[in-house]
């Protein structure tokens, strides 16, 4: 964000190599780079804008969150928010939702969370690029097994009624 300068505010992408995708900030390096010294390069750069920028540089990680909540989606994440936040700003849980069993998929390793669990470690654990976060559904014998059971015994019991005719 830079104040007074809408133009020059947003969300850009950061390219496969590092850098800012923008034309104005592409030669900001920020993979592997401290916050300070990011900084640093951008206000170098609003110094051809301003003499005095006033900027705010707050750095996103892309997270999906799915399975059983309001509004599955690909999300843009400050990286202090926490994997119990990002399920609450998905809409949070729907009726079916087990909390006690979460998949956050890492860096292609599957982790089960609990995040009804009293270990305030696994509810406090920060979100990272690349996450998956996917809260699983809660079986329901009735609806998964029984009804689609009754519907097909009705349907063959149609069939049979009208061949017997």
């Amino acid at each position: 964000t830079v104040y007074d300068h809408q133009e020059l505010t947003g969300e850009f992408p950061v390219t496969g190599d590092g850098y800012i995708a923008h034309p104005i900030y592409r030669t900001v390096r920020v993979v592997g780079v401290p916050q300070d010294e990011i900084e640093r390069r951008v206000q170098e750069i609003l110094y051809d804008f301003d003499a005095q920028p006033r900027f705010v540089v707050e750095p996103l990680v892309q997270v999906v969150v799915g399975g059983e909540v309001r509004q599955p989606n690909l999300y843009a994440l400050s990286p202090e928010m926490t994997v119990s936040q990002a399920v609450g700003l998905a809409g949070g849980v729907t009726d079916r939702a087990r909390l006690d069993r979460v998949r956050l998929i890492r860096d292609g390793v599957e982790h089960r969370l609990d995040l009804t669990a009293p270990d305030a470690a696994i509810r406090e654990m920060n979100v990272q690029s690349g996450d998956q976060i996917i809260v699983d559904r809660r079986v329901s014998i009735f609806r998964e097994y029984i009804a689609p059971a009754g519907s097909i015994a009705s349907a063959i019991v149609s069939v049979i009624a009208l061949i017997v005719r």
